[in-house]
């Protein structure tokens, strides 16, 4: 039970005793009066009329005529006199009289008196015992109307109570629950602080708790910092902040083969050409500034693209990977427009070329950059800010149109199939399944992957109902052979308003089977929507499913937020991983992430891992899992 409803349960039996004690000393109070009244009347009485019949000297005659006179004086229930023999001289007897009090009452807490006995003689010779009987009716009647007005007025008084220990009881209640809360999103990796409130003891209790709240922000800030500063070392050209050649090439063979990865893009290298001579003209840090400013432009052409990867490959050759891109031309083009409005207010000689090469989901790494090379030799070769492409793209491709279709036919007949790629733990078991989905498209019924249609899904806002079908997949296999499974979903769902609760209808559909489900969302995506994430958590939390973050890596010591968002697992992004056991500085990045993280209580695992060393080194690192070719090599058979 608690702590508001046992004051309540307090505050109520209080009242009701104090009402029903109240009412109990009032009625006994009232009672007893009446009753000591009544009976004080009846020897009064007796006593008088006594004596006036001692007075008649034992005439029956006087006798009865002065205890008639008497009866009809007064509101008298009976008057007897009695002889000593014991035969009665005179008896006046009244009709009971009619009471507005009721039965049980009467029954229950009616007057009972005493008669008033007195002794009548004549002289020294007894005339008999007189025996005094007044109504008690009307003093029954008096007694029910003042137990009413004593109900009455303290029902008046419990009201004004209740009233009054409501607003008291709020008092209590609201700063505890926003204690409560504050206990329930520390739990939860949320750090907030409320207000202290008035009362002593709750504010010492929050003031400990901010207090705390307070050291917890300002480690994880901390150690968020030294991540961030790891992950420049290990990933970032120094000088420019862009990611050093070998990060952007880990981050170009993602793109490449990653299962939900872009069907195409494209690949645009800028040579600076005669950087030595900007150095000497300009001196080295003008040259420095030119090149951070260089760097700059070139973030700034593909910030359009939320996936895009710029790096810087040697002292003067630039790399921008583009993922979705439609037109190759425009891309270079832009890129070099850019920077020759940056380059042409210097007197040092510099110029740039571009080389651009189209590129399709599973190319090969070496094939992609020999032909981005000869490009950029051609465009050298033509001097300064020429632009050389090699643009193969699929003449025969079919149209937004046309993919829409497809893809609609396949949701609705349920043409897809999910394919299960094992993810395992430190000891080799089964952690649980990624599943990634795949559709039938066309006659040939083939299956294809999602980096063949995933785009077209998005242009054509059908990432939603790819999802909810992947959801209702997983759910279904997961209930028949008992195996956990991790779903991808789309951050471009999440806008859907109504996807969140059509997956928690799929969920509660699915009780047994929900608590062995776990969705994914890309980081680049779900940090820009940290609300909705924490909302679809915030639903499905309840009913065991949990929420992970993929491709993890680049902006986690950036955005706390987005580890406040209910999340139950990370995993790394390959790009990170790569080389791992031979790079001082990616193990030192990988492991200061792996401790953040399992300091706010989330599952680390590492995505993509395909060399022995490398997962050797993951597992030195703390990862609690690990996915990819290498998961061969490691679980045992």
């Amino acid at each position: 039970m608690s702590l508001i409803r046992q004051v309540w349960l307090l505050l109520s039996v209080t009242l009701v005793l104090a009402f029903a004690g109240a009412i109990g000393v009032s009625v006994h109070s009232a009672r007893h009066y009446l009753q000591t009244q009544l009976n004080l009347k009846n020897n009064d009485t007796a006593q008088s009329l006594a004596l006036t019949l001692t007075q008649q000297k034992g005439d029956p005659v006087a006798l009865e005529l002065a205890i008639s006179s008497q009866f009809d004086t007064g509101f008298y229930e009976r008057i007897r006199l009695i002889a000593p023999n014991g035969k009665t001289i005179v008896e006046k007897q009244a009709d009971p009289h009619p009471q507005e009090a009721p039965g049980w009452f009467v029954g229950l807490l009616g007057i009972a008196t005493a008669d008033g006995v007195a002794q009548v003689s004549d002289g020294w010779h007894p005339v008999g015992r007189l025996e005094v009987r007044s109504q008690s009716a009307f003093a029954d009647d008096e007694l029910w109307q003042s137990t009413l007005d004593t109900v009455g007025v303290l029902l008046v008084l419990v009201v004004a109570a209740g009233i009054f220990s409501t607003v008291g009881v709020n008092r209590i209640r609201v700063p505890l629950l926003r204690t409560v809360d504050q206990a329930k999103a520390i739990t939860e990796r949320r750090f907030v602080t409320v207000d202290e409130p008035d009362m002593p003891e709750l504010r010492n209790v929050t003031r400990a708790m901010n207090a705390m709240v307070g050291r917890v922000k300002a480690m994880f800030d901390e150690q968020a910092g030294q991540v961030e500063l790891l992950r420049r070392q290990a990933h970032c050209d120094p000088l420019t902040g862009l990611s050093n050649r070998a990060h952007f090439l880990g981050r170009m063979k993602v793109m490449l083969d990653a299962e939900d990865g872009a069907a195409s893009g494209a690949l645009v290298m800028v040579r600076l050409v005669e950087l030595q001579s900007l150095n000497r003209t300009l001196g080295r840090s003008a040259t420095d500034r030119l090149l951070q400013d260089a760097a700059g432009a070139m973030i700034e052409s593909s910030r359009r693209l939320s996936a895009a990867e710029v790096g810087r490959l040697n002292g003067s050759d630039f790399a921008l990977a583009l993922p979705d891109v439609d037109s190759l031309r425009e891309s270079a083009v832009d890129v070099a427009a850019r920077l020759r409005s940056l380059l042409r207010v210097h007197d040092g000689g510099a110029h740039v070329v571009v080389g651009a090469v189209r590129w399709t989901h599973g190319a090969p790494m070496s094939t992609l950059l020999a032909a981005a090379d000869q490009a950029l030799a051609r465009a050298e070769s033509k001097g300064p800010y020429t632009v050389e492409l090699d643009d193969h793209a699929d003449s025969g491709a079919l149209g937004e149109d046309a993919w829409r279709h497809r893809i609609q036919t396949a949701l609705a007949e349920r043409n897809a199939q999910l394919v299960d790629f094992p993810l395992v733990g430190r000891t080799g078991e089964l952690v649980h399944h990624e599943s990634p989905l795949r559709l039938r498209l066309g006659e040939e019924g083939a299956l294809v992957s999602a980096a063949q249609w995933l785009p077209m899904a998005r242009r054509a806002q059908l990432t939603a109902d790819v999802d909810l079908l992947a959801i209702e997949l997983a759910l279904i296999a997961v209930a028949a052979d008992a195996l956990p499974r991790s779903i991808n979903v789309s951050p471009s769902s999440l806008a859907d308003s109504a996807f969140s609760t059509r997956v928690h209808a799929l969920v509660r559909a699915h009780p047994a089977a929900s608590p062995r489900l776990s969705l994914e969302l890309a980081e680049a995506g779900a940090i820009k929507q940290l609300h909705l994430v924490r909302e679809l958590a915030e639903q499905l939390h309840g009913s065991g499913t949990r929420i992970g973050l993929e491709h993890a890596g680049e902006r986690l010591a950036d955005t706390r937020g987005l580890l406040e968002a209910g999340l139950d697992f990370v995993k790394l992004d390959a790009s990170l991983l790569q080389g791992l056991a031979s790079d001082d500085a990616r193990a030192q990045h990988v492991a200061g992430t792996v401790r953040m993280l399992h300091g706010i209580g989330l599952r680390v695992y590492a995505e993509g891992v395909t060399e022995v060393d490398d997962a050797a080194a993951l597992w030195a690192a703390g990862v609690d899992g690990l996915t990819g070719p290498v998961v061969q090599a490691v679980r045992p058979a």
